[in-house]
């Protein structure tokens, strides 16, 4: 109700399209096979990104669990990531790679901190009476990381990721407009942009808005799924 009003407040296409605009724009674009290769194409580079991301991020977590130097070593690189800027990662990646690249790399680099700080917090909280406990009982290192170090990170690894998957998808998508990929919802958005076609620009963002919630809402109910199995067969 609000953009309907606003629209109609400005009365200028060029500036706010409107509602009814935008959802002509959407079904128009819906109806171009070239629209779903294009959402496909950027799904699978920020995607790719984003799980590339997650296993190295669980890697490191694990790695600086054991290895005081290497918690140091992990920390200089991964603090330097967090501090700077996505637009300056962007600019600089163009130099060093192919902008087919781009979205990966960059959802790689937003994502591996998040899930190897939030992953390694949840290592490090593990409650010292139960390692205890199941060394008591004869656990080895492969019994205490499946029954007591996966289940005290599982949270704090579930919502790295729940994070992490949006501001993937945000940065692979800023990392397409930057970079002009071409063949992708960025370079749409750009040529949007550029062309002062409003309506295409307000479509375009409601696909990403869309895929946006689509994703988080699919991988919630893949967790789901994935722990009500897991628990089944721990018997719990």
């Amino acid at each position: 109700m609000l953009w309907f009003l606003a629209a109609r407040a400005v009365n200028k296409p060029l500036l706010v399209a409107s509602p009814g605009e935008t959802l002509r724009e959407l079904l128009s674009l819906a109806g171009d096979p070239a629209f779903y290769q294009t959402v496909l194409r950027s799904l699978a580079s920020i995607l790719g990104g984003f799980f590339s991301a997650v296993a190295a991020g669980c890697l490191v977590a694990c790695l600086s669990l054991k290895s005081t130097f290497l918690r140091a070593f992990f920390a200089v690189p991964l603090g330097i990531v967090k501090a700077t800027p996505v637009a300056s990662f962007i600019i600089l990646a163009l130099v060093w790679l192919k902008s087919s690249h781009l979205s990966l790399f960059i959802s790689f680099l937003m994502v591996l901190p998040l899930v190897a700080g939030n992953v390694y917090q949840g290592l490090v909280e593990t409650d010292g009476k139960l390692l205890e406990m199941g060394r008591t009982f004869g656990f080895g290192q492969v019994g205490l990381w499946r029954h007591i170090y996966l289940p005290s990170a599982m949270p704090y690894f579930l919502a790295a990721c729940k994070t992490g998957l949006g501001m993937a998808w945000k940065a692979g998508v800023a990392a397409e407009v930057l970079g002009m990929v071409s063949g992708t919802i960025g370079r749409q958005l750009y040529d949007a942009k550029i062309y002062l076609e409003t309506p295409k620009l307000f479509a375009w963002t409601a696909v990403v808005i869309l895929l946006s919630v689509g994703m988080e809402r699919l991988f919630s109910w893949l967790v789901e799924r994935l722990g009500s199995h897991w628990r089944k067969r721990e018997g719990r």
